[in-house]
């Protein structure tokens, strides 16, 4: 069993032990939806103001929805739609402080109003996104995609 307690502390060291967590439950489990569901556990218990945490899955050629923490969300995603297939389609990070001046956001969840998606590759292919939502304005910084990036790639041979 795992016990984790994150402290308050700046975003590097908050990061540097969200990442060291994840590493933790996810080294030598070979199960992409268990280490998935895990994560997004991990990201919802240390960091702070999100209201939706978690990842979609590249299948076939769309985004689905896979293990979260927060309110039921939407299943299918088009590439290039929303947030979360702009992610997937561009494969780079999408910070976007105000979801409603987005063109073409998805709304899964009305009380979100900031957003950070991060595409999630393997050996080059897209496996999918990880996604964040805060009810707070300009929640995300250059930390948090920072943070969120190097999360991804320690984890993204575990999800795959």
């Amino acid at each position: 069993m795992f016990d984790f307690a994150p402290a308050a502390a700046d975003k590097p060291t908050l990061y540097a032990d969200l990442l060291s967590a994840a590493d933790a439950v996810t080294n030598g489990e070979p199960d992409a939806i268990a280490n998935m569901a895990n994560v997004a556990a991990l990201i919802w218990q240390f960091l702070p103001d999100l209201n939706w945490a978690g990842f979609y899955r590249m299948m076939e050629s769309e985004l689905v929805l896979g293990p979260f923490q927060g309110k039921p969300a939407c299943i299918r995603i088009p590439l290039g739609q929303g947030v979360c297939g702009a992610a997937a389609q561009t494969r780079q990070t999408q910070r976007v402080e105000d979801v409603h001046a987005f063109p073409g956001h998805i709304a899964c969840d009305a009380a979100s109003a900031s957003e950070i998606v991060v595409p999630v590759t393997h050996e080059g292919e897209l496996i999918g996104v990880l996604d964040l939502d805060s009810p707070l304005a300009a929640r995300f910084d250059a930390a948090d995609a920072e943070g969120l990036e190097a999360l991804v790639d320690r984890i993204a041979s575990r999800i795959a």
